[in-house]
C-alpha cells in the first residue's frame, strides 16, 4: 500500500512564501516523475510543476520564475517551494507520483491535498 501525504499549506499574505513538502511511503520500487497540481474552487485540476527522476522541471506559465519544484530520491519527497505567492494562487494543491510498488505495475499516486490561502 503506498500513501503521499502532503505538509506545508496555509494562509499567507500576497508577496509572501509557503514551502510544500509530499512524501511518498509504502511498498515502493521505484519512483519516476513527480509532480505538483491545484484545484480551485468551481475550476478544473491544474498542473502546477513536474520533476523527473532526473531533476528535469517543467512549470505552468503562470508560476514560472517565483515557483520552484525538488525532489530528495533518497527519501521519496518532493517539494515546492512558492514565492512571491498571489491571490490567484489560491487552491487546493495535490501532489502526485508515478511510481512502482513491489509485485505491481507503473501507476499513479495522489496525495489528499493541502489548502493554500494568499488573502491579505
Amino acid at each position: 500500500q503506498v500513501q503521499l501525504v502532503e505538509s506545508g499549506g496555509g494562509l499567507v499574505q500576497p508577496g509572501g512564501s509557503l514551502r510544500l513538502s509530499c512524501a511518498a511511503s509504502g511498498s515502493i520500487f521505484n519512483i519516476n516523475d513527480m509532480g505538483w497540481y491545484r484545484q480551485a474552487p468551481g475550476k478544473e485540476r491544474e498542473l502546477v510543476a513536474v520533476i523527473t527522476s532526473g531533476g528535469r522541471t517543467n512549470y505552468a506559465d503562470s508560476v514560472k520564475g517565483r515557483f520552484t519544484i525538488s525532489r530528495d530520491n533518497a527519501k521519496n519527497t518532493v517539494f515546492l517551494q512558492m514565492n512571491s505567492l498571489k491571490p490567484e494562487d489560491t487552491s487546493v494543491y495535490y501532489c502526485k507520483a508515478e511510481l512502482l510498488t513491489y509485485g505491481g505495475r507503473w501507476r499513479d499516486y495522489w496525495g489528499q491535498g493541502t489548502q493554500v490561502t494568499v488573502s491579505s
